[in-house]
């Protein structure tokens, strides 16, 4: 199949799992468009919405229609990084002798919820920095490799912070996306009622198989880009930094530290991933700026300044693609 078909053949997947997500989640297409381009440029999600606005349900959803072997993991304050990883246990057999054998954590997976990921101290969540990185698990001295492919699709809560443990900037810094979730619309909320308060039992069907996310993550690696895209997103990624001598004065004023070079790989694998998704072949400078805010808002630090004259990471970001 050429790469032109395996276009067509991902748009018409990508209507039937809309379809297939519709029957469960009301709303949200922006966001399942921005997890599936999170899916397909091999990446991870970092979701994060107040409570109810069904984030776990939505990731759940998602990975019986990409039927890919799902676990979750409950992130707690006494949760310990073996919890994730796996452990050691002794064991003895039938002559009496003694060994340990290795017994996996929910780690090794296809599709992995890191369900409020903040509720646990920076010592666990940096047992997954390997696994998001490299795709491979060390334990007790042994690498294990994972199974491809791999996410890690963490939620978290905004507002809710007694208890919590901010995420290290070396771990936002593996999430290709962060993702906020709005409230629904009125009509959308009418609907939600409607459904989750009456018998109506929503039943998903499968539309892609692991074979197919793997190969369309080769096609958008194939994708050709434009050097004028690719400096776009350089540029873009690099005027965020106070320290470069041709940032904005702005920037300069209001921000501590920019975004790095995985920023801009993370803009050019997104804009890819969303042409092809709505029937391009080639991504435009507009599809780089489509992905500019998931992209961006969780690597820059504002300074106190900026938290002074209200200035947000997306007042920002909107100024810098405008300009």
């Amino acid at each position: 199949m050429s790469d032109v078909e395996l276009v067509k053949k991902l748009n018409t997947k990508y209507l039937s799992l809309k379809k297939e997500v519709a029957k469960v989640i009301v709303g949200q297409e922006k966001t399942i468009e921005q997890i599936v381009v999170t899916v397909l440029s091999n990446g991870h999600c970092l979701l994060i919405g107040v409570p109810g606005l069904a984030k776990t349900l939505l990731i759940k959803t998602l990975s019986d229609v990409l039927d890919l072997e799902f676990n979750r993991i409950q992130f707690t304050p006494d949760l310990m990084p073996s919890d994730i990883t796996g452990v050691e246990l002794l064991e003895q057999d039938s002559h009496g002798k003694n060994s340990f054998k290795f017994v996996k954590g929910p780690i090794f997976t296809n599709m992995l919820l890191a369900d409020e990921i903040n509720r646990t101290p920076p010592k666990t969540q940096s047992a997954l920095l390997e696994a998001m990185q490299e795709h491979k698990v060390t334990a007790a001295g042994v690498t294990y490799t994972l199974q491809e492919p791999f996410f890690v699709l963490a939620t978290q809560n905004p507002i809710e912070q007694e208890g919590t443990y901010p995420l290290p900037e070396a771990q936002l810094d593996r999430f290709m996306f962060n993702i906020w979730l709005d409230y629904t619309s009125y009509e959308e909320e009418v609907e939600i009622i409607k459904k989750t308060t009456s018998m109506y039992k929503p039943s998903v069907e499968k539309v892609f198989s692991r074979e197919d996310i793997i190969g369309f993550q080769e096609l958008v690696r194939k994708v050709p880009v434009a050097d004028e895209v690719i400096n776009y997103a350089v540029t873009l990624v690099s005027k965020t930094r106070p320290a470069n001598n041709n940032a904005p004065k702005y920037v300069k004023d209001y921000v501590s530290w920019g975004a790095g070079p995985r920023a801009s790989q993370y803009l050019i694998l997104g804009a890819k991933a969303h042409a092809i998704l709505n029937g391009k072949y080639s991504p435009s400078i507009d599809d780089v700026k489509e992905v500019a805010k998931p992209v961006l808002r969780h690597r820059l630090i504002m300074n106190f300044n900026a938290e002074a004259d209200n200035l947000t990471v997306l007042d920002l970001i909107d100024r810098l693609t405008k300009e």
